[in-house]
């Protein structure tokens, strides 16, 4: 092996070697949580579990997401590995947008703590009530 494999072989060993951590600030972990977990992030990986979609269907899909932030969104997902754009060669040019496998994977864990919210909604409400009597209070 040579001296160039070898440093390349001893980096990709110490990058597994390292330990992510979501809580320091400077982790690269943080800001592929954000991608995902903010906002319009989670909404358009909700829509993209349905399967592939173009971009204007994803728009009406993903209710009140304006175009330029379904844009930044699809594109900081595309970058972190979870969508992927495809362009056919039609006329006009068709694109679509689909979950990579990993994108599957985390749209699955997603819809698990979208689906628990959901049914406890009634509850959270309740405690939101709660809480904002006491506030005005």
């Amino acid at each position: 092996m040579s001296t160039r494999a070898e440093s390349s072989a001893d980096s990709e060993e110490r990058a597994l070697d390292l330990v992510f951590d979501v809580l320091q600030a400077r982790c690269p972990s943080r800001p592929v949580l954000e991608h995902v977990t903010g906002r319009w992030g989670t909404l358009i990986m909700m829509a993209l579990l349905e399967g592939p979609v173009r971009f204007n269907e994803l728009r009406r899909r993903v209710d009140g997401v304006s175009e330029k932030m379904l844009s930044q969104g699809l594109q900081a997902l595309e970058r972190d590995g979870s969508v992927v754009r495809e362009v056919q060669s039609t006329m006009p040019p068709r694109v679509e947008y689909q979950l990579t496998p990993l994108g599957k994977e985390i749209a699955e864990r997603l819809k698990d703590l979208v689906r628990f919210l959901e049914s406890r909604m009634p509850e959270i409400e309740g405690l939101q009530a709660r809480y904002d009597q006491a506030a005005a209070a």
